[in-house]
């Protein structure tokens, strides 16, 4: 059955008192609160369809109501009003984040804001190197046959590796290998280098070609082989004001399932540029995470996607405020990203 305007507002009213007191809410507490226009019976007609189709429960005998995982997610999808950051809201997220001197910087800075701004676990993925681009291939004197490769993507990432040469080689020959490599590989994708890498070999004169196949390999693991995905963790003290619990009443799967970064990528990686995704209770495929929501969305200069940025936190979350939050920082994190 279809839900009409009326009980639609009245789900909505629900829900947003749940979250501001955290109590279960009666029908005389909507009357008295919301300018529902009907009398409290009418509103008690309302709230038992809205328990008839598992939109609202009753937590224990002459209790009120509290929204059920379905409730949050037709709030989510039809009655949330994403309301923009105030001029003030944002002003606090360019202060916060102006300053920051790399990338290691604006991952922390980043997910600390967002475990402030929401008051709940923040979670940010550092720019994946399978979906950046060489920015530029440093190679560094160490001895005269060992080489430090540095490799600076254009989202910042620094990636470091020695290269054992097998004879010694002059400062002008080792001019000579960076700007050939970066004539290569130079705005390139790190997905598409193997083949240009395999090329720089075959174009290197016989004599020089021992060194630029020991270049080669280490350049064919810096760029191809994928690293560890890195991940940074805030707030998660915010836990313990309740409501992320398992049915023991217990915070320990929670915590167990937020030290697993394989876990935290499933649940902010994988998005599409500019759209946020809200993952509500049961929705979660990991069993530990099935007293909580999830909200995250894409970061990246322009339309690239290159990490994800969320948080978690209990099913009763203020789902607007929270949504309008990680989209702003989302964004802005991608802004700094193209500026750099």
């Amino acid at each position: 059955m279809s839900l009409d305007d009326r009980k639609l507002e009245v789900l909505r009213a629900i829900v947003e008192d749940y979250v501001e007191t955290q109590e279960p809410v009666g029908s005389k507490a909507l009357v008295d609160r919301h300018k529902l226009g009907v009398s409290p019976a009418t509103v008690r007609n309302d709230m038992a369809v809205l328990e008839e189709e598992g939109y609202i429960r009753q937590p224990h005998t002459s209790a009120g109501r509290v929204p059920t995982d379905a409730g949050y997610r037709l709030f989510v999808d039809r009655l949330t009003k994403i309301k923009p950051l105030s001029p003030a809201e944002r002003r606090a997220i360019e202060r916060f984040m102006v300053g920051a001197v790399d990338l290691d910087d604006v991952v922390h800075r980043t997910v600390r804001l967002l475990a402030q701004l929401t008051r709940q676990v923040a979670v940010v993925q550092y720019p994946s190197l399978s979906r950046s681009a060489v920015r530029h291939l440093e190679l560094v004197t160490i001895s005269t046959t060992r080489l430090m490769l540095v490799m600076i993507t254009d989202t910042g990432r620094v990636e470091q590796r020695l290269v054992e040469l097998p004879a010694p080689i002059g400062d002008g020959d080792v001019w000579d290998l960076r700007r050939r490599v970066n004539e290569k590989l130079a705005g390139q994708r790190l997905a598409d280098t193997p083949a240009l890498v395999q090329k720089l070999v075959e174009e290197t004169d016989p004599e020089r070609r021992g060194t630029m196949t020991c270049l080669a390999s280490v350049l064919l693991e810096t760029l191809v082989e994928r690293s560890e995905e890195r991940l940074a963790l805030a707030g998660t003290a915010n836990l313990t004001r309740g409501g992320v619990l398992d049915f023991q009443g217990t915070l320990r799967p929670v915590l167990e399932a937020l030290e697993e970064e394989v876990i935290l990528l499933k649940l902010i990686g994988d998005l599409e540029p500019r759209t946020t995704r809200v993952l509500i209770g049961d929705e979660n495929q990991i069993d530990n995470l099935r007293s909580a929501s999830v909200v995250s969305s894409g970061y990246g200069p322009g339309t690239t996607i290159v990490g994800g940025l969320g948080v978690l936190g209990p099913t009763r979350m203020d789902y607007p405020g929270t949504i309008a939050t990680v989209r702003a920082v989302a964004r802005y994190v991608g802004d700094l990203l193209a500026q750099n």
